[in-house]
């Protein structure tokens, strides 16, 4: 993650919340962030780097005319400043730092077979109560596995799947 995504996020973090308008901009940056994904058009238009920086200003300014208006400024600060390429990692930040803040923790359940409701309900009490933190989880199956769970926390990774220990047993050989 860029030093420049944190910076832009926790401006705009800050500012929500000094008018309070936390949630509806999250929701406004959200929405923006996704027209982007779904408009090639409009991706492509904010990561050329022959347009000018006011011109992609004034694309985000009538675009966001519709939108929260603290985030209509955000997007057209953004632009200005030569970063509209970097909206959606700037998003991202956002998000991340709201959810520190709300000392949630999104994890990645990864296992070689389905997990029961029962059991990933298990797991998340376990990761909540050794994180003190509220957890959401996404469940993944892998079965190449084998056994085990592998879990993700943005680029934190712990393996605990017998794949991985099989593979860290094959390391240790080698090096003896």
């Amino acid at each position: 993650m860029a030093v420049a995504h944190r910076i832009y996020a926790e401006a705009l973090l800050e500012a929500a919340k000094e008018a309070g308008r936390v949630a509806p901009v999250r929701e406004a940056l959200a929405d923006f962030v996704a027209a982007i994904e779904r408009t090639p058009e409009l991706r492509a238009a904010l990561r050329n780097p022959q347009l000018d920086p006011k011109a992609k200003a004034s694309i985000l300014g009538e675009l966001a005319g519709e939108y929260e208006p603290l985030l209509s400024n955000f997007l057209r600060v953004v632009a200005e400043k030569g970063r509209a390429a970097e909206l959606e990692a700037i998003a991202h930040e956002f998000e991340r730092l709201i959810a520190r803040e709300e000392r949630r923790l999104s994890v990645e359940l990864t296992t070689a077979r389905e997990l029961s409701d029962e059991e990933a309900e298990r797991i998340v009490r376990q990761i909540e109560q050794a994180a003190g933190r509220t957890v959401e989880a996404t469940r993944k199956v892998d079965p190449d596995l084998v056994g085990g769970i592998v879990l993700r926390v943005g680029s934190l990774r712990v393996d605990a799947s017998v794949r991985g220990r099989l593979e860290r047993l094959r390391q240790e050989l080698v090096r003896s």
